[in-house]
């Protein structure tokens, strides 16, 4: 399976997803710590997720769900099943009453032979341990069962990984709740043929949402998700493009202080994209404030920093981008988060659709700390006000039409609970260029 990728707008043609299942439940439980934005129905959101699939599938593009592909490889590899196996013998843990617990390891590993794929994934998902407990009588034991942090965002398929002009670029996750996850993807998607480039090595981190391909020239998030130490990596190793653009991560200009709300603009995907050749959609006050570092390849393959520094929207404009604006209340709703299926064709979220749940939440940032978030949150019911009065909430953009520029749109308002639109939930792994 090829994973080359050389521009954002090129065609789509291979895209794995993963269709959520009872890891969710967990993050539900307390979105906080499992980094949602906030809480949601999950049956809701997994039909959502269905219809996701469904709309990728009408695009003529190949979706590749990771369950699946991980059940059809290990029918064909014993490898991937006895890798599978290893990290699930380090996953469970028994514990409790000594000689039970011995009993419960010797058992379970020689029963691993007999499990399923479909087990093996559970496992790698849910991370399950067992403790044994035992009261008075025969065969009375208490097998009380615990999960070391279950992989609750592993639906946000664009973050472990991303497909660059050189190869697959293997992340490193920033936060310990998810750092498992790139050992299962990225395991899977090696033995699916995907060509791996680099695989990003502590202490450096690096999340796919922060990476986006550009023809001649790419861009890396650096900020909460992605170390500069990631960044530089990924330049040494990941990428062979004429010019690398190193983006740090802005604060929003009515948020103060200097630190910026990593849960506001977390990736660069999340207040910038491209909908085709020479079209760029960003929220314009991020942009301004976003600081570039830009380096340029030489002939041996190394980068040289350049000397001057522009901010994003300098940066974009100064290369020929149309910017179509987005407001700060369209960016928090995940407006710029859509899915470029080929030039000016992209899949978008209906951003009316979540618009209350978004405010409701900035509402209650509000609330608890109103130094920091009322400027934010009357900004966000000033763009309410006037793009009611327009009609033009994204993607009904006037500047789509303009541009012809073709949008599928998807109700998506439980699913976006998690932090994350469409493509944070899409892991592109190949793309055809255009001519």
């Amino acid at each position: 399976m090829d994973s080359i990728v050389h521009a954002e707008w090129d065609t789509l043609r291979d895209v794995v997803i993963h269709r959520p299942g009872i890891e969710m439940f967990f993050g539900l439980i307390e979105p906080f710590a499992f980094l949602y934005e906030r809480s949601f129905n999950m049956d809701l959101a997994i039909h959502e997720h269905d219809e996701l699939r469904h709309a990728l599938d009408t695009t003529g593009t190949r979706v590749h769900r990771l369950r699946s592909l991980a059940i059809r490889l290990a029918r064909d590899d014993p490898e991937i099943v006895r890798r599978l196996r290893t990290y699930a013998k380090k996953i469970v843990k028994f514990e409790g009453a000594s000689g039970e617990a011995r009993r419960a390891r010797r058992e379970f590993e020689s029963n691993l032979a007999d499990l399923g794929v479909q087990t093996l994934f559970n496992i790698l998902v849910l991370r399950p341990s067992i403790r044994l407990d035992i009261k008075r009588g025969v065969r009375v034991i208490f097998p009380r069962a615990s999960l070391d942090v279950p992989l609750a965002n592993l639906f946000f398929m664009r973050d472990q990984q991303v497909a660059s002009d050189q190869g697959l670029i293997v992340g490193r996750m920033s936060k310990p709740q998810r750092r498992m996850e790139p050992v299962l993807t990225g395991t899977i998607l090696e033995m699916a043929g995907a060509k791996i480039a680099h695989r990003v090595a502590s202490p450096g981190t690096f999340e796919g949402g922060d990476f986006i391909p550009a023809g001649r020239f790419a861009m890396i998030g650096v900020g909460d998700r992605t170390n500069p130490n990631g960044a530089n990596q990924v330049l040494r190793h990941g990428v062979g493009f004429e010019e690398v653009a190193l983006v740090h991560q802005p604060a929003h200009p009515l948020v103060p202080g200097d630190e910026p709300d990593p849960m506001i603009d977390m990736h660069l995907d999340t207040y910038l994209n491209f909908p085709g050749r020479d079209v760029a959609v960003g929220c314009v006050p991020l942009l301004r404030a976003a600081r570039v570092e830009v380096y340029q390849r030489s002939t041996r393959g190394r980068y040289r920093k350049l000397g001057k520094s522009p901010n994003l929207y300098e940066y974009l404009t100064g290369k020929g981008f149309r910017i179509v604006p987005i407001t700060t209340l369209e960016q928090m709703c995940y407006a710029s988060n859509f899915l470029c299926i080929k030039d000016h064709n992209i899949l978008a979220i209906e951003v009316e659709k979540i618009v209350k749940k978004v405010l409701k939440n900035l509402e209650a940032k509000a609330r608890s700390d109103p130094y920091r978030y009322q400027a934010l949150l009357e900004e966000a019911k000033r763009d309410l006000a006037t793009l009611k009065r327009s009609d033009q909430f994204f993607p009904h953009k006037r500047e789509f039409q303009e541009l012809s520029i073709e949008v599928t749109s998807l109700q998506l308002q439980e699913i976006t609970g998690g932090y994350g639109g469409i493509r944070c939930m899409t892991c592109v792994l190949n793309r055809k260029p255009s001519n």
